[in-house]
């Protein structure tokens, strides 16, 4: 079987600035696979791209065996392909309820629709307590929660998470990475860009490092947090193994 994902050559260019140099990586049925890199390597524009968000200039977005070319970002959702951005972009003057319905407005399964709100509740028990509260008055975690809680009521088979821990204190960050791992665990694959590269190494099935616009590295987190390059770059270690001092 073709894997779920599969990105080949993909090309991007802004202007006459290429974003992507013919990045070629795939995404299987119910794994996650982490893209990381420093900030303008190309990784949310990736993820913008296979959404539908940004066109690509070359090279091909394979999702479920079919060509994405010429399908729309919102056609894309609901084949399953579901974007949470960076920035938690929810809908401020809308209530935390409304915010979820509204994910879900295009689904007619509402059996369950009304099993994954069960779900999101169970997965963010702050959530149900703030259902009737509006979006804009929530913490930055709690909005953060809301937008992955708006993803998983699409129902995706493939989740394209964007910084998901940014800006969150160390508690939230486990929070979401224990969501995440759930959303696999409930059979979702997932493609994470996320600037904790410790917490993304730890939940991924495969990792792959851009460098302006170039994968430079790739295969499973343990090998790849061996190599020295990872780890000075990313893990902020020594080439001695001991971590920097802040």
């Amino acid at each position: 079987m073709p894997p779920l994902l599969e990105i080949a050559e993909l090309e991007v260019r802004y202007g006459a600035v290429r974003a992507l140099r013919g990045i070629s990586f795939t995404v299987e049925e119910g794994e996650i696979v982490t893209l990381i890199g420093a900030n303008g390597a190309g990784k949310t524009t990736t993820l913008r791209t296979i959404s539908g968000l940004v066109p690509a200039r070359g090279g091909s977005v394979r999702y479920g065996g079919r060509d994405l070319h010429t399908i729309a970002a919102h056609r894309r959702v609901r084949g399953g392909l579901v974007h949470v951005p960076e920035g938690r972009v929810i809908f401020g003057n809308l209530t935390v309820q409304e915010n979820l319905d509204l994910a879900a407005w295009w689904r007619r399964d509402r059996g369950e629709v009304r099993a994954d709100l069960e779900q999101v509740s169970r997965l963010f028990p702050r959530l149900a307590e703030r259902r009737r509260q509006r979006g804009g008055t929530l913490s930055g975690g709690e909005q953060q929660m809301l937008a992955v809680a708006r993803g998983i009521m699409a129902r995706p088979r493939l989740m394209l998470l964007d910084e998901p821990s940014m800006g969150l204190a160390p508690l939230l960050v486990r929070e979401i990475f224990h969501a995440i791992r759930e959303i696999r665990r409930l059979g979702t694959a997932v493609l994470l860009v996320e600037q904790n590269v410790n917490m993304a190494l730890a939940v991924a099935n495969r990792a792959y490092v851009l460098q302006t616009g170039e994968i430079v590295l790739e295969g499973p987190p343990e090998d790849l947090r061996e190599n020295a390059e990872v780890r000075a770059a990313y893990l902020g270690e020594t080439p001695t193994g001991q971590r920097e001092t802040e």
